[in-house]
């Protein structure tokens, strides 16, 4: 099966959330065109079946289009967009969330000549890749089961099994490889990338973020700014400010206090930094989200 059979399928089977009755499998469908939105990635494959996406990680920007596939190996914040969308013209995606302990499976599984060569520094956390042929069918039968609930009980590991050996094997294979490393350069990033959003109103030194990755500050500053093209402090900020805007969509009069509550200690430092972050002050922010819903927008990375 190839993208005419996937882009079928996932305009059959996309819900208004993204989710299916497959836990972890993903479809979306996007028929409106939207200003650039904020989200978190989570840890996922996001492969295109139709239409275009922008995606922007700090000052890295990654274009993907119909048969081109992201992964997001660590859980960032990302600003993104699809290209050129209309009803007439859906942007289709399948996403599928890239699990640890299978990944680990399919690692202990598989001989060393198998997988491509360890890469001689941390990778990314987002890389986009030509999807292979193999790849579309495994993620077009993942769908297909979704018509087929007793098959998919026993199926649907095996093919997730399956899209993840591709991925193995492909061209982010030593990204993907790391997710099921614990002692990965890429492990002790998300670490501390957990830990920053577990915290994120606090005021935290790059001390503790290390001792937290279990780096030293110099080897968590250059591997945390290799992941997520950001440093911590600059991490800290994306995520307030994504905190912030979900905030102030459901309460419009309580710019102060919000933020106050995602750690600015200074009103006018948030809204500068809110305006230049999201192209408009956070009270007028506001009330463009509650207009036109930018924080329901359901799409993959």
């Amino acid at each position: 099966m190839g993208l005419e059979e996937l882009r079928a399928l996932v305009t059959r089977h996309a819900r208004p959330d993204t989710t299916t009755a497959i836990d972890g499998v993903l479809a979306s469908k996007i028929e409106r065109p939207a200003p650039p939105y904020t989200s978190m990635t989570g840890t996922v494959l996001a492969l295109i079946a139709q239409g275009t996406k922008r995606l922007a990680l700090g000052e890295r920007v990654y274009d993907y289009r119909a048969g081109q596939y992201l992964i997001a190996s660590v859980d960032l914040p990302v600003t993104g967009h699809f290209v050129d969308v209309s009803p007439e013209h859906p942007a289709l995606g399948f996403g599928l969330v890239l699990r640890p302990s299978v990944v680990a499976e399919l690692l202990l599984r598989a001989a060393p000549t198998d997988l491509p060569p360890a890469p001689g520094s941390t990778p990314s956390g987002i890389a986009v890749s030509d999807a292979p042929d193999e790849l579309v069918d495994a993620a077009a039968r993942m769908l297909l089961l979704l018509a087929r609930p007793r098959d998919a009980a026993v199926l649907a590991p095996l093919i997730e099994r399956e899209i993840v050996w591709r991925l193995l094997t492909g061209a982010q294979g030593a990204t993907v490889r790391q997710l099921g490393l614990a002692d990965s350069s890429l492990a002790h990033v998300a670490r501390a990338v957990r830990w920053i959003r577990d915290h994120y109103a606090e005021s935290f030194r790059v001390e503790d973020a290390a001792r937290v990755a279990g780096m030293s500050v110099s080897a968590f500053y250059r591997n945390f700014q290799a992941v997520t093209a950001m440093s911590p402090i600059q991490f800290q900020k994306q995520i307030r400010l994504q905190q912030a805007r979900l905030l102030l969509a459901t309460d419009a009069h309580d710019v102060t206090g919000v933020g106050h509550r995602v750690g600015y200690d200074s009103p006018s430092q948030f809204s500068r930094e809110y305006r230049r972050h999201f192209g408009a002050p956070p009270s007028r922010d506001a009330v463009r989200l509650r207009e036109t819903a930018l924080a329901a927008v359901p799409s993959l990375p």
